[in-house]
């Protein structure tokens, strides 16, 4: 059980980690979203920037320890993605690219809405 909880709480990770990401973009379709997003972005960027504790983070180290595994030291994205999905010299490139896209998004957002509040005839 204890297992099951540390797996479910990296799978939660993974589509936090993707939300964060992309959320943004969800808020074209469901403008109600781009709250959420901006409160999750946020977030996201105090543990990164301030150093906030992470609650996944937390209970999947827990779920570690108890069942005789390494716990994660420096969080999420150093365990799984540094040195898997880019070199760890690019860290940095990565966060910035994850960012841009994020801007991206809430610009596109931003857009789409003054774009729908223009009267019919402005928008010629």
């Amino acid at each position: 059980m204890v297992s099951l909880l540390g797996h479910t709480a990296m799978v939660l990770h993974f589509c936090f980690l993707c939300f964060v990401v992309f959320g943004g973009f969800l808020a074209w379709r469901r403008p109600r979203l781009f709250w959420v997003h901006l409160g999750v972005a946020a977030y996201a960027l105090g543990i990164v920037v301030i150093d906030w504790p992470c609650l996944l983070t937390e209970v999947e180290n827990w779920s570690r320890l108890e069942t005789g595994r390494a716990v994660m030291e420096h969080g999420f994205i150093d365990f799984y993605l540094t040195g898997n999905l880019y070199p760890p010299e690019h860290l940095l490139t990565s966060r910035l690219v994850m960012a841009a896209v994020v801007a991206v998004s809430w610009a596109g957002a931003g857009w789409l809405r003054l774009r729908r509040r223009l009267p019919e005839r402005a928008r010629v």
